[in-house]
């Protein structure tokens, strides 16, 4: 197998692992997380340099095969990205709420300890 379809190889594995992880089959996608979004970013990054490192024009079928796998996982996390936004969206909205709700109370807390 050449270096370029074996890191190619490598990284799909590890896609494989965190699209898994973020859409596992027959469940409800699980809410990503900072790790899952930095593993599936440094694993995007990692096959990108693959990808840009030059692929020989070269009849290839190693090459072939993992190009087709890597693409299939791209076409799998663009699919993915929606709903991951809408849960990180869901997610900051829910964080909002609890700050405000945090400040509230403390801006009472703060009068009350004036009143007393």
């Amino acid at each position: 197998m050449t270096p370029i379809a074996q890191g190619l190889h490598e990284a799909n594995s590890r896609l494989n692992h965190w699209l898994s992880v973020l859409a596992p089959a027959h469940a409800e996608p699980v809410l990503a997380t900072p790790e899952h979004m930095a593993g599936l970013l440094a694993d995007l990054m990692r096959a990108g340099e693959w990808l840009r490192s030059g692929i020989s024009r070269e009849n290839d079928p190693e090459l072939d095969h993992e190009l087709t796998e890597y693409r299939t996982h791209i076409e799998r996390l663009r699919q993915l990205l929606p709903a991951i936004q809408g849960q990180l969206l869901t997610e900051r909205a829910r964080i909002e709420a609890e700050r405000a709700h945090l400040e509230a109370a403390s801006a009472w807390a703060r009068t009350c300890r004036r009143t007393t």
